[in-house]
């Protein structure tokens, strides 16, 4: 299931890709509109500034801006930044690989054939979208 953090940042981002002008956008406004938390989404845009995706402006017209292209950010840096690894099981996970405790044999292990499958389809359609998919009204 994907995380309230998750979810909310990506909703912030859609948010800032859509913002007409380049002026930076005030956390207060997309808490309102998107119906965030406000201390949660200070935290979430945080995160999402020390990874590269945002800057900030401090001050009366200060806020949040994108740093790239929304069709240069992709949905697989997104979520591992704010979810962790995409895949469901660490022993899938292409960044966070683990043997699983309870597995003798991950070549007949049908949960791991299973969640193969699951991470490969789930990196294929995160690879494939971008920021500028999400912005799209």
């Amino acid at each position: 299931m994907l995380s309230k953090k998750t979810k909310y940042g990506l909703k912030a981002l859609t948010y800032i890709a859509r913002s007409k002008d380049d002026t930076p956008v005030q956390v207060g406004e997309i808490a309102k509109y998107e119906q965030i938390p406000q201390k949660f989404l200070e935290s979430i845009l945080l995160t999402l500034r020390k990874s590269g995706f945002l800057g900030s402006k401090k001050g009366k017209h200060g806020g949040y801006y994108l740093l790239k292209d929304p069709k240069d950010i992709l949905m697989t840096e997104v979520m591992r930044v704010l979810e962790g690894p995409i895949a469901m099981v660490p022993c899938v996970s292409l960044n966070y690989y683990e043997q699983c405790d309870d597995c003798p044999d991950e070549k007949t292990c049908s949960v791991h054939k299973l969640m193969l499958q699951v991470r490969d389809n789930t990196l294929e359609i995160f690879r494939n979208t971008s920021l500028a998919d999400l912005s799209v009204v």
